[in-house]
């Protein structure tokens, strides 16, 4: 199938908030300011795992805050509270204090969440493109992975001149504030289905979203959907930052620029090799839709694409334990591939597989199981790093996710809706 949507200054909007969101300077030195502290592997995957928790409790009143007061407002209280979730990261030093930072980051992720994706299907489906979801979101998925690239070089740079890893936080404050204009200059249009500011219209639509989320976990056929989709991106989420300590571990392996202090020379590394990640990441999230065309049918697209990224991840566990560390990473580095094939394809599968009336739900469901997912995985993932390492944790989750994995098969199923 040909691209036939419009390059339109909306289509460019859509792709800067992305580049934008994803200068998180933080990213590829997340796990490594946590060691810097003193925080443990298992400490770790809990501040994750309460990230994860608090996304999901907050899902359900986010929404209802989209609905009184419009999408654009919902997004911009996001990254108000993203901005807040910085300053606390970069003054404190604390187990304690940083989980009240990770609580006001889940705040802005749940308040982000299925929200811009919806906004950018609404807009295909005022512009008649509604069949180019998976070629159209692959697009604007590109730019954030190419924001995620550029990123990556700018943090390595920051980490290398300061010296330091939470100097990064007060850099990542300045994006996320010109997202934050960018998305008030958004169409009205897109702002979503507005109720007026009163106790029984926000009860209405509170009950109805409930009603929405009890009928997408108790339906078997979006269930399996939807299982589908989050298993994979709740692992990725889960182990993706555990890159950061095997790109240290190979750069201090190897007698390279031995004058540079242990920050430094990892900062160098890890920059660079982020940077190309993210590059080889934008260009898979712009083929997604050719791959799932290639592959005919979308539920074969997610099957083989969800065991290979298991696959990947038991392969990386075991040369990093056995000290083969740049093969590790090049396995680690097909992980973020995968996943990044999967997610346009997978949007795209939920939004060809329900009705208007149940996309947004499903959405929601959808991201509410990746997060029970990561929820889940991080703090075994951390005790088990702390207790035999990270190659074995990583090793021993893929192979479970293996085993289980024909019970999230994506089958072809027929349109649902209430």
């Amino acid at each position: 199938m040909k691209t036939k949507f419009v390059k339109d200054v909306q289509y460019y909007k859509f792709c800067f908030y992305g580049f934008l969101k994803n200068l998180r300077f933080f990213e590829p030195f997340l796990i490594l300011f946590f060691l810097e502290k003193n925080i443990s592997f298992l400490q770790i995957g809990t501040l994750y795992a309460i990230r994860e928790i608090f996304i999901n409790i907050l899902e359900i009143p986010s929404g209802v805050v989209a609905d009184v007061f419009g999408r654009k407002r919902s997004l911009i209280i996001s990254f108000l509270f993203y901005i807040i979730s910085f300053l606390i990261f970069f003054l404190s030093s604390s187990f304690y204090i940083f989980i009240l930072a990770i609580i006001f980051y889940a705040i802005g992720d749940a308040f982000r969440t299925g929200t811009h994706k919806a906004m950018i299907f609404d807009y295909l489906k005022i512009k008649g493109w509604r069949d180019q979801r998976a070629h159209y979101y692959g697009h604007t998925r590109s730019w954030s992975q190419i924001g995620s690239a550029i990123s990556s070089l700018i943090a390595g740079l920051i980490v290398f001149y300061t010296g330091d890893f939470k100097s990064i936080f007060i850099f990542s404050t300045i994006p996320y504030f010109l997202d934050l204009l960018l998305i008030s200059t958004y169409p009205k249009s897109l702002n979503g289905k507005s109720i007026s500011l009163k106790a029984e219209n926000i009860k209405e639509s509170l009950v109805k979203v409930l009603k929405d989320f009890i009928f997408s976990f108790k339906n078997s056929q979006i269930l399996r959907a939807i299982a589908n989709l989050s298993i994979h991106s709740g692992f990725h989420r889960a182990i993706k930052d555990y890159l950061q300590p095997i790109i240290q571990m190979f750069a201090l392996s190897i007698p390279f620029m031995l004058y540079l202090s242990d920050n430094q020379r990892s900062a160098l590394f890890i920059g660079v090799f982020y940077f190309f990640i993210y590059l080889l990441t934008s260009y898979t999230s712009l083929k997604a839709g050719k791959l799932k065309d290639k592959l005919k049918t979308i539920e074969l697209s997610l099957n083989y694409t969800m065991i290979s990224g298991f696959i990947l991840a038991f392969l990386s566990g075991i040369f990093f334990h056995y000290g083969f560390y740049f093969v590790s990473i090049f396995f680690y580095v097909g992980i973020y591939l995968i996943e990044n094939l999967r997610n346009p394809i997978g949007v795209a599968y939920v939004s060809e597989l329900y009705h208007d009336d149940v996309l947004a739900t499903a959405l929601s469901a959808n991201s509410q199981a990746k997060s029970i997912i990561a929820a889940l995985i991080a703090p075994v993932l951390g005790y088990i790093a702390d207790q035999f390492g990270i190659g074995i944790g990583l090793s021993v989750l893929a192979i479970i996710l293996v085993i289980f994995s024909p019970m999230f098969w994506a089958k072809k199923q027929k349109t649902v809706s209430f």
